[in-house]
């Protein structure tokens, strides 16, 4: 038996800056990863996957020119092997920056292995037992595989970026966040693209004017949906092509011919191998580990960080549960994931931030809000660089004028949205933008307008 201060399974972005920040603490640590160092967003995750949305924005750059008054001649094409060779040089240099710094670090030893436990507190690894009085659960997640698809040769938002040639024809089962980004880079490098999905809308936990904006820029480049698909089923034809074969609301029953097939519906925890039960670790029914407000499952010393703790799913509410697990521990803070205000993007080109409650969610809990929306098309700098696709939209509380959530789709909404994320983390009225001087001319320059003209929903 080997004994540690903490043991870390998983080296995603909690387990890993937490094993440096502990280890800089002198504290002992098992640092433990089965597969990937640096977890799912620098491996098969964000740093990928915007790599090749960078490439795919070059594509749409070279196919628009002519918009702007640049003659581009009709010859720009993707090399899906050059793209993919700058996006493993890219996962490469982070990797290694990490293997360094753990090999340089006297507190940290490395494991190389699938972990479980074995006791109360015990973790085995490569028949190596390991003990502690605080152990942290970092294992992420992996793509969800519905039924009926085990015999067919299915990609996945992993295997899809190992690809060395463009697929022909890319039909994609799922039209939410994975699926969206994946279909629009490919179509930008040349496949054609389906997309199918079950629901009506796309992305269906956003308001129904993002899923409706986003569906339509995205089949103005080519794009085709199919909404409200059921009776989803698929199978490989002798010549290799994948025939999927669907029943929806307005065509009836068709079939989807496709060279490709990925299956983006979703994501599922990483703890089945875990053996939770010999430790006394509660797992809901999906999976997930639930915590208390300081990451704690229900065994006290044992705590659940990033996305198998269902608290979150993205890489940064991943880190902050690092900040919140290593500030409590080793400054004496109180932090809580309560605290959180949930905001993430959407990758898409253009990109939707989003920050806190949406229209839709604020009416249904009955609160008395005052709304705003501007289009992207009345703004000066969206017009000037020619992507005037896309909206801004915010949600006021009207008793006390606080932002409950707001929407930026459209030219730098991934970045744009920070500025609501700044004012509400810091429980600003929204008069407090309204009144800003904001430079022109930029994007930004939209909220202030927009707060000027609130009413209600």
């Amino acid at each position: 038996m080997q004994t540690f201060d903490a043991i870390i399974i998983g080296s995603g972005q909690a387990g890993t800056p937490l094993a440096f920040k502990l280890a800089a603490h002198k504290k002992r640590v098992a640092f433990i990863e089965k597969k990937h160092l640096g977890g799912t967003c620098l491996n098969v995750g964000c740093t990928p996957t915007k790599t090749y949305v960078a490439s795919a924005r070059r594509m749409w750059d070279a196919q628009h020119g002519e918009e702007l008054g640049i003659h581009i001649p009709d010859s720009a094409s993707a090399d899906l092997p050059k793209i993919k060779a700058r996006k493993d040089d890219l996962i490469q240099k982070s990797v290694d920056g990490i293997t360094k710094r753990i090999t340089n670090s006297e507190y940290i030893t490395f494991f190389e292995g699938e972990a479980h436990f074995e006791g109360h507190k015990i973790v085995e690894v490569n028949g190596a037992k390991l003990t502690a009085e605080e152990v942290y659960i970092n294992v992420g997640g992996r793509p969800f595989i519905p039924n009926g698809y085990e015999g067919l040769p299915y990609l996945t938002n992993e295997t899809l970026l190992e690809l060395g040639k463009l697929p022909e024809h890319l039909i994609i089962v799922g039209g939410s966040y994975i699926g969206l980004e994946f279909g629009q880079m490919f179509r930008r490098f040349g496949s054609q693209v389906t997309i199918i999905e079950m629901a009506d809308t796309i992305i269906a936990r956003e308001d129904k004017e993002t899923s409706i904006a986003v569906q339509r820029f995205m089949e103005d480049e080519g794009i085709a949906f199919r909404l409200k698909a059921e009776c989803l089923s698929a199978d490989m034809e002798e010549d290799g092509t994948i025939a999927a074969h669907i029943n929806c609301a307005k065509e009836g029953a068709v079939t989807i011919k496709g060279s490709h097939i990925l299956l983006a519906v979703g994501r599922r925890p990483n703890t089945g191998r875990l053996e939770l039960n010999k430790t006394g670790i509660e797992t809901d029914s999906r999976g997930f580990i639930p915590i208390n407000d300081y990451l704690e499952t229900n065994v006290p010393g044992i705590y659940a960080l990033g996305d198998c703790n269902g608290k979150g799913a993205f890489t940064h509410t991943a880190y902050n549960d690092y900040e919140i697990v290593a500030e409590n521990k080793l400054l004496g803070k109180t932090r809580k994931v309560s605290d959180r205000i949930p905001t993430y993007g959407l990758f898409v080109d253009p990109p939707l931030g989003r920050v806190g409650m949406t229209q839709k969610e604020a009416m249904e809990k009955g609160l008395d809000i005052l709304v705003g929306h501007r289009s992207m098309s009345s703004i000066a700098r969206a017009k000037e660089k020619g992507e005037t696709n896309g909206y801004m939209s915010v949600v006021v509380d009207a008793k006390s004028h606080k932002i409950l959530g707001a929407t930026v789709l459209g030219t730098g909404g991934d970045e744009i949205i920070s500025t609501f994320v700044y004012a509400m983390h810091a429980g600003l009225s929204y008069e407090t933008l309204r009144d800003s001087v904001q430079p022109h001319p930029t994007v930004n320059e939209l909220i202030p307008t927009m707060l000027g003209r609130l009413s209600k929903p």
